[in-house]
């Protein structure tokens, strides 16, 4: 059963107007990942500081196999902390999030397993494969990278008009990383042709962002927003994302 984040602040807060939008952080709970011990003080602030009232819940890979485990929720957001325990519960989580337009955040692992996804069900690269889960495949979509960015912090240059600079109000951003695999580039035209969008890249041209175009909120970072400085306040894309969601609860 999913298990929920701390409990949501209350003051000043009339419960008999107001639904919380209710997000599911997929993933497998670690005190050992660091970006898991920031999500209460974020998913405070942003109620103390924005106003954006959201429930959050650990939902483990473990437990998704199908579109309808996650339709309840207001947002999903697929958290740093892979390998996950199942590849085929988080690639379900973004399948859910994309076909149901439902607002959708995923960070480091999260975003490869937006690649992963997106490759087998809209590219038909049925095959394609995590080195880290699968290093013997054919279709090796995410590769080692040739240098690895734990501990990495970075620019990410921004596309012009895209949801992430909408988002940031910004074209440059420094991030932190905590991972050790990226897109194998052979296949980023392909999955470029079937509508992904990379709307942010390192210094050297690697993409950092992926979104979709025409969804509520699709937004995917192979940085980890959850790692910026001040917890206090929350970072833009975290902001925009808990936005999307809260507009989402309001309409159901």
């Amino acid at each position: 059963m999913p298990t929920t984040v701390a409990p949501r602040p209350q003051a000043d807060l009339d419960l008999s107007r107001t639904r919380p939008a209710r997000i599911a952080l997929v993933g497998e709970r670690s005190a050992g990942v660091p970006a898991h011990t920031r999500y209460a003080p974020m998913l405070e602030a942003l109620w103390r500081r924005e106003r954006l009232l959201v429930d959050a819940y650990w939902v483990s890979t473990a437990q998704l196999d199908g579109p309808r485990d996650l339709a309840g929720f207001d947002g999903i957001w697929l958290v740093p902390g892979s390998p996950y325990r199942s590849e085929a519960g988080a690639v379900s989580a973004v399948r859910t999030a994309r076909e149901r337009d439902i607002p959708l955040l995923a960070t480091c692992g999260g975003f490869l397993h937006v690649l992963l996804e997106f490759a087998r069900h809209v590219c038909a690269l049925d095959g394609a494969a995590h080195a880290e889960n699968s290093p013997g495949s054919p279709l090796r979509l995410i590769v080692p990278l040739s240098r690895d960015l734990v501990g990495h912090e970075g620019t990410v240059h921004i596309e012009p008009g895209s949801l992430a600079e909408e988002a940031l109000g910004a074209r440059t951003t420094v991030e932190r990383y905590q991972c050790t695999h990226g897109l194998d580039p052979r296949y980023a035209g392909t999955l470029r042709d079937h509508g992904l969008r990379f709307t942010g890249h390192d210094d050297d041209g690697h993409p950092r962002i992926a979104e979709l175009p025409g969804h509520r909120f699709f937004l995917s970072t192979l940085f980890q927003p959850e790692l910026a400085d001040d917890t206090s306040r929350p970072h833009p894309l975290v902001r925009a994302f808990a936005s999307a969601a809260v507009g989402r609860s309001a309409e159901t």
